[in-house]
């Protein structure tokens, strides 16, 4: 990714976490983190990556509310960030957060079990 695609994705990210965290108030809308943003080279479509903290059922309801949202968010994004085209933005849930827990939690099981002494 170009430096400028860098600086445009941080841009995003920082510019949606502050939308999800003062503006939409969607009560569908649970805990959510975005994890990181992807821009094409050209600029012209981003995939957020959303982590969701919830049940699976909390996850795919939240993921469909941010879908709902895409027009709203894209449109304040227009007006916050000066890009000669606002790109389109898709929403996608992001679980290497939870991957990471389970990894975690399976080494402690295994270390729990004796099969990891370090002598």
């Amino acid at each position: 990714m170009s430096f400028r695609s860098e600086r445009v994705a941080e841009a995003i990210k920082k510019e949606v976490s502050d939308m999800l965290r003062n503006e939409l108030k969607d009560p569908r809308i649970g805990f959510v983190t975005i994890t990181s943003v992807e821009v094409s080279k050209d600029l012209r479509y981003a995939n957020i990556y959303a982590s969701v903290f919830g049940s699976p059922d909390d996850q795919k309801e939240t993921i469909e509310a941010l879908k709902k949202a895409q027009g709203f968010i894209r449109g304040e994004l227009g007006k916050r960030i000066r890009l000669r085209y606002t790109p389109e933005i898709t929403f996608k849930l992001d679980q290497s957060i939870g991957r990471g827990s389970r990894v975690l939690a399976l080494m402690e099981e295994v270390r729990e079990k004796g099969g990891g002494q370090d002598e």
